[in-house]
């Protein structure tokens, strides 16, 4: 039997999730000696993408009346879509709204934010994350299947490449649960949740036309920009580059901030960063307690000598 994934795309375009979510499920395929089906909705991108990552088939949905995002309408496509008992979604913020529907939907357990590629599969078992990514635990799937999600940036993207075939599928939409759902999105900038690195600030820079340092030392190391919930707060930088609890919770291979105290509501969206980089010149500030390297010095000296010698790096 198939292994299901959902493969999302944003504006039709196969993000850096999606990808990871088909890399997942093919390491499922392969411990079961079954094949990857993912399922895309409008997609503009070529199924092509999705072959070169172990998806054997790709079941295509194309419908007008899904251009507008519903969870609940999208659990109801997936579940008529979708015939096996494992189905991985990633935990995007779209994606993971999806999956407490789709597995009640099929009554199937539900498993988020996993790690790794399971421990075994009959009961399914895999490693998560818990306690806002401070710790992990084994979890245990007790239904007949299994819906699960994947943390970003946990299993990474490996090409696998496989013969596809692609079919189309056209399901019942309940048009009338679809609600247009308005967010935000930065134009033109890297997604922070799918960004290598990223490089954040705090209130320790005084005001937002100080900014154009951390941009550039962002554009030198092609990172993505983020900032601390107070700084959002006061409309010094958008809303979409908070990170935080309360925020977007992130897991780039280098995080850098640059002024931020570290509250616990910050680290909560910060700590499954594989290295973390805190420059401050408060010695007592608490991040230092949770960084791999910290700098104790003025940010408006250390950001410009950094970028200048990273670009002589780079020749």
């Amino acid at each position: 039997m198939a292994i299901f994934v959902y493969a999302e795309n944003t504006n039709g375009k196969y993000k850096k999730a999606a990808l990871e979510a088909v890399s997942y499920a093919k390491s499922i395929a392969d411990q079961s000696g079954d094949t990857v089906t993912a399922i895309t909705i409008n997609p503009t991108d070529s199924s092509d993408v999705l072959y070169q990552y172990g998806a054997s088939k790709v079941i295509k949905i194309q419908d007008d009346q899904l251009k507008n995002f519903s969870s609940k309408v999208y659990a109801d496509v997936l579940n008529q879509a979708a015939s096996g008992t494992i189905i991985v979604l990633p935990h995007s913020t779209l994606a993971s709204s999806v999956a407490p529907a789709l597995a009640i939907q099929k009554n199937y357990s539900l498993i988020t934010n996993a790690m790794a590629s399971p421990e075994s599969l009959s009961p399914f078992q895999v490693k998560r994350k818990v306690f806002s990514g401070k710790g992990f635990m084994m979890a245990k799937a007790d239904a007949n299947g299994v819906v699960v999600t994947v943390a970003q940036n946990a299993f990474g993207v490996k090409a696998n490449a496989v013969a596809g075939s692609e079919e189309s599928f056209t399901p019942s939409v309940m048009t009338n649960d679809i609600q247009v759902i308005a967010h935000e999105e930065a134009s033109g900038k890297l997604d922070l949740k799918e960004a290598e690195i990223v490089v954040s600030a705090g209130r320790g820079l005084k005001g937002p036309e100080n900014w154009g340092m951390i941009e550039e030392l962002a554009q030198v190391l092609g990172a993505a920009t983020a900032c601390s919930k107070p700084v959002s707060d006061i409309g010094w930088r958008s809303h979409s580059e908070h990170v935080g609890q309360t925020g977007k919770a992130i897991a780039p291979n280098l995080y850098i901030a640059v002024g931020i105290s570290g509250a616990i509501q910050h680290l909560a969206g910060v700590n499954a960063s594989k290295t973390i980089v805190v420059i401050n010149n408060d010695a007592e500030a608490p991040f230092f307690k949770s960084a791999d390297y910290g700098i104790v010095g003025d940010a408006f000296q250390i950001i410009p000598e950094l970028t200048a010698k990273i670009k002589a790096l780079k020749g």
